[in-house]
């Protein structure tokens, strides 16, 4: 049997509360013309019947009469009298500002970086924003819907969803006029340029974005292999990036090479391609003979640990250390090495 309630009011403080309906054990609620209504202050009550709402209730104290809930006597019809019970469903939304929720980006925003390395960069940021709700209705309406309680957790998701998508797309703009230096720098400009973006789709929803501040933005250190996973690097860049962090990782292994052959080629199995990858990008077509005699771009037979750095694409020093390690074979000829092209060879193919 439905309860009959003189007064509606709730008193919870709301704090990670956005909507709470009442009655909230799932009974059907019974109220009379003349019912008080109390809302406080950071509330507002909307009276839905049947899916429809009837009126909203600022702060303060209501008394029920078909004066302030006009729509009522269409429901309740003319033939009942001031205290015959009707049923309906008061939803208190809470109109306190919900601050210092917390944003990051789980995967790095890809954006151009024109001139500097491969002309793209990652960039990760963190950092803060805050909204409250505006249209009590609409949010119950469209939102909300006829769950008991709506808290933080039950929009957050789509909330922070709705933010990085507004920043990166935001970000792809300012790449197009600021590197990344500068773009790093424009924090302030970045988060008025969200807070703008997102305002029509957090109104739509009858919210309002008061805040978004980025706390740091700096540029992702993802890893050669997350980055050709991500579509990125095509196999030869790959190849040279991954011989390069072999060749550090190798320089700082004390207790020597056996980690770095191993290095080159591990998680793909990729050892023989990146072989073939590296020669086809280091042997150009032929090209008219030099007054040496060489061949432009081609790999000579013999060279120096400087030479192979050039076409490995990595320092000089990595290639002493790789030589130091025992990786890579080279003669010494007094205080000089000379790698050959077949040791060379043998070295990238594991």
């Amino acid at each position: 049997m439905a309860r009959v309630f003189d007064v509606i009011e709730y008193r919870n403080e709301m704090t990670d509360e956005i909507v709470h309906r009442f009655p909230d054990d799932n009974s059907i609620g019974d109220y009379r013309i003349g019912s008080q209504l109390i809302v406080r202050e950071g509330q507002a009550a909307v009276f839905f019947r049947n899916g429809l709402a009837l009126d909203v209730f600022k702060p303060g104290t209501h008394t029920l009469v078909t004066a302030n809930v006009p729509k009522l006597i269409d429901f309740i019809g003319k033939a009942f009298n001031d205290r015959t019970p009707f049923p309906a469903e008061v939803y208190f939304v809470s109109l306190k500002e919900f601050a210092n929720k917390k944003w990051g980006t789980p995967q790095p925003i890809i954006v151009r970086n024109p001139g500097v390395g491969l002309g793209v960069a990652l960039l990760q940021g963190f950092g803060t924003y805050s909204f409250q709700v505006s249209d009590p209705q609409l949010f119950v309406t469209n939102i909300v819907g006829k769950k008991a309680s709506f808290g933080i957790n039950d929009i957050e998701d789509r909330v922070r969803t709705m933010l990085l998508s507004k920043l990166q797309d935001l970000l792809g703009e300012t790449g197009q006029k600021n590197d990344i230096l500068k773009m790093i720098g424009l924090t302030e400009e970045l988060g008025a340029g969200v807070r703008a973006k997102a305002m029509e789709d957090f109104a739509a929803l009858g919210l309002t974005l008061k805040t978004f501040y980025i706390g740091n933005l700096k540029p992702s250190d993802k890893s050669a292999q997350e980055l050709r996973d991500m579509g990125m690097l095509d196999m030869n860049v790959y190849t040279q990036l991954q011989a390069a962090d072999a060749m550090r990782d190798a320089a700082n292994n004390q207790s020597g090479g056996a980690g770095l052959t191993a290095g080159i080629g591990a998680g793909m199995g990729i050892g023989n391609l990146m072989g073939q990858a590296l020669n086809q990008g280091m042997q150009s077509p032929q090209s008219n003979n030099t007054a040496s005699g060489q061949n432009n771009g081609a790999m000579p037979d013999v060279m120096t640990p400087s030479e192979a750095a050039g076409f490995l694409k990595v320092s000089e020093e990595d290639v002493m250390a790789a030589i130091n390690a025992g990786d890579l074979k080279a003669k010494k000829l007094g205080n000089a090495y000379r790698i050959s092209k077949t040791a060379l060879e043998q070295f990238l193919n594991g």
